[in-house]
């Protein structure tokens, strides 16, 4: 088996979460099948059990407080719409959990101490809504909207419901809501001023104590995302003094539990002047994580290793758990107390090569990438691999894509273009009306970089992506015909018209923002950003790869677009497979990689 099979095959685990009144239990998505399920474990016992088990896997899953029930959410081949369930945590029969409501899109789920569920729908029809279930009564509806809005969090005494909304219509930008339980407003927090000012709010978690209102909040009035608290009750914010660059995200150190003590948990015990909390760092593509005490404003870093943190939480015994990787080291889960919390048995993955940073002069800044490549002289045949999102970014984190690629002698460009996160406010606001056209220029500024570098073989160029990435690579070959020897896109945006109209009711919302409007209000918008639009351009080849049952990027609007490929006689490849915005069967992913190198191995040595 080469190792770039081994790299998917590897059983993996994801970062545990556990029940606030029994840590002991946890739930933990692993693709120790060879699709990704959810599995709860024991801490108490060491007992583990996989939970679910579907043909396209389930990765959405919560743990009640008291660690007695699993929730996870059951849709029908990945299309996102269905219904929440659950089961026992030891195990038994899966049952229906919110019963009364019918399917819908999940819009955020939070649970009670007394069995009470909050539970975030969204519909085409309905748009969004808030329903309360109280256990054996019927459920009932205390918000509703037609732009997107959802469930953030429920107070610890299940008391005030936080509610993240977008009615102003930007969609970027949320305000903040607390209701009660019966659907009365406690407070509004809106940065947006009515949708007037580009500033959005996220809730990061309510205190966990009983009878207290704070709540942290994720504000960006100074350029970038960085926490406050805020009381709805009283209205008092407190900012927080944290001097770091980039991205600041952070969540509440819950209350100590009876049987550790400060010196069990390496000296990270609760702070006697009040509740201490985990600050995770993003900066430049990779991460750290910090102590922070708001009522000393003591600020301290916790050892993790070079890379990225995708996921961390705070245990009761004041420790932290991680996920970590970098580009050349696979993914672990460790602890700030030294130890690997879990380490699956098998087979482990194969290292890869690490990554280097450029940085490249574009017309709207500088442009950060990153570049892995082979052993040897170049210039090499090059995939850019554009990210998806658009609000989203590549890191220092291990990848098994990127990783196959290079194994196969290509060198891999990864570049977080105007629209990304982790380098402030402005560079992610930065797409606002042309929007694919705008990533399109940083992209080329960096690809221009990489061949006067010596890096990249220009005959050889290859642009490639999923899910926005699949949208900028069908863009970029039709608005850059002579600078792509090839292009692989994955669930891809390919009829912005129609995707339009298909796609589940955020993303509508979404649009809307980006693009100022409808098809129909701002339809030149709309065709300038559109593939379609391009598409009798293209004269590279194109492979494209789409799941049927995709809300996302639905297939009408991919049809669309091969159809046009198809009368003109270019040269092109569809797979199209029975899953939605992507597939969680292991076996899967490595074919569709396998067939996106041999489409690429042909045609380039062909050309």
């Amino acid at each position: 088996m080469p190792d770039w099979e081994k790299r998917f095959r590897a059983p993996r685990v994801g970062l545990p979460d556990w029940a606030e009144d029994a840590p002991d239990r946890s739930l933990f998505v692993s693709n120790a099948t060879g699709t990704y399920e959810l599995y709860a474990w024991d801490r108490s016992t060491g007992e583990q059990r996989q939970a679910t088990k579907r043909p396209n896997g389930t990765t959405d899953g919560l743990l009640s407080p008291d660690g007695a029930w699993i929730w996870w959410f059951s849709d029908t081949d990945g299309d996102e719409f269905g219904v929440w369930l659950r089961q026992p945590f030891g195990g038994g029969e899966d049952e229906p959990a919110t019963p009364g409501l019918e399917p819908s899109y999940p819009a955020g789920l939070a649970l009670g101490r007394d069995g009470t569920a909050v539970v975030g729908r969204s519909t085409d029809e309905e748009g969004s809504t808030v329903h309360v279930l109280r256990p054996g009564a019927e459920p009932v509806e205390i918000y509703r909207h037609r732009e997107s809005a959802g469930v953030a969090d429920l107070s610890h005494d299940g008391t005030l419901i936080a509610v993240e909304h977008t009615e102003h219509g930007d969609a970027m930008h949320s305000a903040l809501r607390v209701l009660r339980l019966d659907g009365t407003v406690v407070a509004e927090l809106d940065d947006t001023k009515g949708g007037t000012e580009e500033l959005g709010l996220s809730c990061l978690g309510f205190a966990p104590f009983d009878g207290d209102s704070r709540m942290l909040v994720g504000h960006q009035r100074s350029g970038r995302w960085e926490p406050m608290i805020w009381d709805p009750v009283s209205g008092e914010e407190t900012a927080l003094a944290i001097d770091l660059p980039g991205d600041i995200d952070a969540e509440w150190f819950p209350p100590p539990s009876e049987r550790t003590s400060s010196r069990e948990a390496g000296g990270a015990g609760a702070s006697p002047d009040g509740p201490a909390l985990l600050i995770e760092q993003s900066h430049q593509a990779r991460s750290k994580l910090w102590r922070y005490e708001p009522a000393s404003h003591e600020l301290t870093l916790l050892e993790t290793p070079p890379g990225t943190v995708s996921g961390a939480t705070p245990r009761p015994d004041g420790s932290v758990e991680f996920l970590w990787s970098s580009a050349a080291l696979p993914p672990v889960v460790r602890s700030t107390t030294g130890r690997a919390v879990l380490d699956p048995p098998g087979m482990k993955a194969p290292e890869s090569v690490p990554v280097t940073d450029v940085w490249v002069d574009g017309p709207g800044g500088r442009v950060h990438a990153l570049v892995q490549k082979p052993d040897g002289e170049g210039p090499f045949p090059t995939v850019f691999d554009i990210h998806g999102g658009p609000t989203w970014h590549d890191s220092d984190a291990f990848a098994a894509g990127p990783a196959a690629w290079v194994d196969h002698g290509f060198a891999v460009v990864r570049v977080n273009y105007r629209g990304s996160t982790g380098y402030g406010r402005e560079w992610t606001d930065a797409l606002k009306h042309r929007v694919g056209l705008i990533e399109l220029e940083d992209i080329a500024a960096v690809r221009e970089w990489a061949v006067e570098s010596g890096l990249s073989d220009p005959e050889r160029l290859v642009l490639a992506g999923g899910s926005w990435g699949g949208y900028l690579t069908l863009l970029g070959l039709g608005t850059q015909p002579d600078a792509w020897a090839l292009g692989l896109a994955a669930v891809p945006v390919a009829d912005y018209v129609t995707a339009y109209h298909d796609e589940m009711e955020a993303l509508k919302a979404m649009d809307r923002t980006l693009l100022g409007g409808t098809p129909e209000e701002v339809p030149e918008r709309f065709e300038a950003s559109s593939p379609l639009t391009y598409v009798d351009q293209v004269r590279a080849p194109v492979y494209i790869s789409a799941g049927v049952n995709d809300p996302r990027c639905p297939i009408r609007q991919v049809e669309n677009y091969v159809r046009r490929l198809e009368e003109r006689g270019a040269p092109h490849e569809v797979y199209r497979y029975e899953a939605g915005h992507g597939s969680l069967v292991v076996e899967e992913r490595i074919k569709q990689l396998r067939l996106e190198i041999d489409f690429a191995e042909r045609y380039l040595r062909a050309g």
